[in-house]
């Protein structure tokens, strides 16, 4: 998938576009106070304490890096040679390497030895992102792909999905996002190919779940037929509950979700146990594609809750 970086947010993941020079740079006695403690004055410095013979070290160095790189200018790092700068190794009392610390404002404010997995590499960076009072340019650009979405500006969504996945290659809420515009344009297949994607560890994250009902309801509306014959078979018999369930599925389909909201609440209304609450289990798939912020998903769970609990 081509990405089309220009048409992020302002800014976009600076990373992605930056040159590497400007936020990683390899670090000596003679540049640490410019490089390390004054930059540490705008934002946080990494500094790696590292050394060409060191297997861990060459483990965790690329990791860092790239989570330096997504973070687009939020923070910085420093590569320091401890075999070529012992001076700073001692004054730092490194014993081990790799060996990393994080200076802000001229402090160091926190750290850790040896080399650690990828998330929790990634999980150091954002935490110094949030410490900095900074917002994540991963955070920024998903939520420009979600407005895009809501916005119909699909091209630009997906444009924007795909620049966070440069950075994060399994990045769970671009590959949902980038999920539910395959549903968007019934490129079913692509849809759950791109669920199949996300870790096991976030199959039950809110976008995921979201992304995943749109699927579904996506393939129920293949098969309820077209929305005429479903609304004269209601407007015939208003207690024909299948009728009114399938019009509810191609409702939404056709984007009228309101409509779709009040057929599926007149079930439950009427028979909250008809089909196995089926009806019920319909208005949670319709209010996780939604989005829990969405005006129509609020009214319908307070609405339904109205229902349940009278």
């Amino acid at each position: 998938m081509e990405t089309l970086i220009g048409q992020a947010p302002s800014g976009g993941l600076k990373g992605a576009g930056a040159a590497a020079a400007d936020l990683i740079k390899d670090v000596n006695l003679a540049s640490f106070r410019q490089d390390v403690l004054d930059a540490s004055r705008k934002v946080p410095v990494i500094v790696d304490f590292w050394a060409p013979w060191c297997g861990p070290c060459r483990q965790l160095g690329p990791l860092l890096e790239k989570a330096v790189l997504a973070a687009g200018g939020a923070v910085l790092m420093a590569k320091i040679d401890v075999d070529q700068n012992p001076e700073i190794a001692q004054q730092m009392r490194i014993q081990s390497i790799p060996a990393v610390y994080a200076f802000y404002q001229g402090q160091p404010v926190d750290g850790f030895q040896g080399a650690l997995p990828e998330s929790q590499v990634k999980a150091f960076v954002d935490r110094l992102v949030k410490m900095s009072g900074g917002a994540s340019p991963v955070d920024d650009v998903l939520e420009f792909a979600r407005t895009a979405v809501a916005e119909g500006r699909l091209d630009e969504a997906e444009a924007a999905y795909a620049e966070v996945l440069q950075a994060e290659d399994q990045h769970h809420g671009a590959l949902a996002g980038l999920a539910k515009i395959a549903v968007a344009r019934g490129s079913l297949d692509e849809a759950a190919e791109f669920l199949a994607a996300i870790p096991e560890e976030k199959a039950n994250d809110a976008e995921v779940a979201g992304a995943r009902s749109a699927l579904a309801l996506a393939h129920e509306a293949a098969d309820v037929g077209e929305l005429g014959p479903l609304l004269a078979a209601v407007e015939a018999d208003p207690a024909d509950f299948q009728a009114r369930f399938d019009l509810a599925v191609a409702l939404h389909a056709e984007g009228r979700n309101g409509e779709a909201i009040d057929h599926l609440l007149d079930i439950v209304k009427r028979d909250r146990k008809w089909n196995d609450e089926a009806a019920r289990k319909q208005l949670v798939k319709l209010f996780d594609v939604l989005g829990f912020e969405d005006p129509l998903a609020a009214d319908g769970r307070r609405r339904l809750s109205s229902i349940l609990f009278a």
